[in-house]
């Protein structure tokens, strides 16, 4: 991977936000749309954005994709992953992403839609 592509990558907050929770763990669209409180096809272009560009890969679950960041991690990409796992806790919007993510763990078991339902679930990441 280009220096330059990951870059561009990494140069949008959506982008950042997806990637930042990524590196948690994989997750569906749905978890992202509930977490970010983003419309689908906003999060699904970007999403599409970061598989074109090899960063991230998915894997068909019944309808649903999971994404999980690309096994192996291009070096340049471990390399500012650990950069932002090191100032997540300074940014408002990253740290608050990530304590959704933890608070809602235990319902992010991807036989989605998720056990919750999902209008509680959207409720419960609020």
């Amino acid at each position: 991977m280009k220096l330059i592509n990951l870059y561009r990558c990494l140069s949008d907050v959506t982008r950042l936000r997806l990637i930042n929770l990524l590196a948690q763990q994989p997750l569906c669209v749905c978890h992202f749309e509930a977490l970010l409180r983003l419309p689908q096809t906003k999060i699904s272009r970007h999403l599409g954005y970061l598989r074109r560009h090899g960063l991230v890969t998915t894997t068909q679950r019944g309808l649903w994709r999971i994404y999980a960041l690309a096994n192996p991690r291009p070096p340049a990409l471990v390399a500012n992953l650990r950069f932002l796992q090191n100032t997540s806790p300074e940014e408002p919007r990253l740290r608050r992403d990530l304590a959704k993510l933890t608070q809602l763990a235990s319902q992010l078991d991807c036989d989605c839609p998720p056990i919750v339902p999902r209008r509680k679930f959207l409720h419960l990441a609020r």
